[in-house]
């Protein structure tokens, strides 16, 4: 049976791929059900990730310095896993280490990135707040200058990693405007407070970060992070990732439909002989594989330096979309049986939900590629 799923990919890139594949399947696999269910992040899945080069993998001499394509191939095969994981490697790599590498000082990269690449290091990436999350321009969390220090006050709120983190990229109002701060997790003043009872990516630390008048010295400054667009230049490269990740929930989601259905035997056939079962597999394939072809366009703009953020967005908007409609269709096919964690299609689903929504709202990403097509803004 020709392999739909099977894309073209270089030879580097296909690699990475059936490595991380194969790293997900024997070790990530076993641990992702109960973890789910009991609500923990696999902790000691971080250093075999990080054994295989996958914490900051972009970053030319701090990571292994794999191409676009070959990331996305990397998150793809984690959220083929669970949503958590890949979210726990997009925020050390793309939230974290990215901007330490793009806008710190190259003391702060010697510091903090060598550390972080051997998964010893966690980071976290802390724009959100409780009262501010699609519109970040308004955010209140402020740092204030005293002598060469600088006084931090205020909250951040749905922050992967936060209470793991041994690290925090922070962005704060300043009287320059919007800068970010590395702060480190001992600094009195600076506590976190993991959010329980979730519903979805519960295989993944979420917390808030509380900054109650956290002295931090002038070091702690990004010195090339100066405004919001700062900020969400990491935003873009999460989304990036996500863009790719989706695809992988779906390509589960799917898989396991269609293992299903050729075994579940109704009316004296396997369910996968009714033309209505058909269709929904046929309908789950196509979104898939227009998601991936896609996000692999995505990659290739990227590696040709021709990506632009609004493209992002797109992508980022259409994948999700698609992996949500894909993991509901497949829950459908197997009936009472799609709700229980023996198999991976509702984890997926309520993972899914979060990540339709954060790294920026399904809506705000039709707004800002609205705004893209007209030239005027509905924000």
């Amino acid at each position: 049976m020709l392999n739909y799923l099977d894309i073209e990919l270089r030879e580097d890139e296909r690699l990475i791929q059936q490595t991380v594949r194969e790293f997900v399947e024997r070790e990530a696999l076993p641990l992702l059900r109960p973890c789910f269910a009991e609500g923990r992040f696999p902790s000691e899945l971080i250093a075999p990730m990080a054994e295989l080069g996958l914490l900051g993998a972009t970053l030319p001499e701090y990571g292994a310095g794999v191409g676009p394509v070959g990331y996305g191939m990397i998150c793809q095969e984690l959220e083929r896993g669970d949503s958590g994981l890949r979210s726990f490697v997009s925020a050390q790599s793309s939230l974290c280490m990215f901007p330490i590498y793009k806008y710190g000082s190259e003391a702060q990269r010697r510091r903090y990135l060598p550390e972080m690449a051997r998964g010893r290091l966690i980071g976290c990436f802390g724009l959100t707040e409780p009262e501010h999350g699609s519109d970040p321009s308004a955010l209140e969390t402020t740092a204030t200058p005293d002598g060469g220090d600088w006084v931090l006050n205020g909250t951040k709120a749905w922050i992967t990693n936060g209470s793991i983190a041994g690290v925090a990229v922070v962005w704060c109002r300043t009287p320059d405007g919007i800068r970010g701060f590395l702060i480190d997790q001992d600094r009195p003043g600076f506590s976190t407070r993991e959010i329980k009872d979730k519903l979805s990516l519960r295989a993944s630390v979420t917390s808030e970060l509380i900054f109650q008048d956290c002295r931090v010295p002038g070091g702690a400054l990004l010195p090339g992070a100066t405004g919001l667009r700062a900020a969400l230049s990491c935003l873009t490269e999460a989304r990036f990732g996500i863009a790719f990740g989706a695809v992988g929930a779906a390509m589960a989601c799917y898989e396991s439909a269609l293992n299903y259905a050729k075994l579940r035997v109704q009316f004296g056939k396997p369910i996968a002989a009714f033309q209505l079962t058909q269709e929904k597999l046929v309908e789950m394939l196509t979104g898939t594989t227009q998601g991936q072809l896609l996000a692999l366009q995505l990659g290739r703009l990227k590696e040709a330096g021709r990506l632009r953020h609004q493209q992002v967005s797109l992508a980022k908007r259409a994948n999700v979309a698609m992996a949500l409609d894909v993991a509901r269709v497949a829950r459908s096919i197997l009936g009472a049986n799609g709700i229980s964690l023996e198999h991976p299609i509702f984890r997926h689903m309520v993972n899914l939900e979060s990540v339709y929504t954060y790294e920026g709202t399904h809506e705000v990403h039709t707004l800002v590629v609205g705004q893209d097509v007209t030239g005027l803004s509905a924000f």
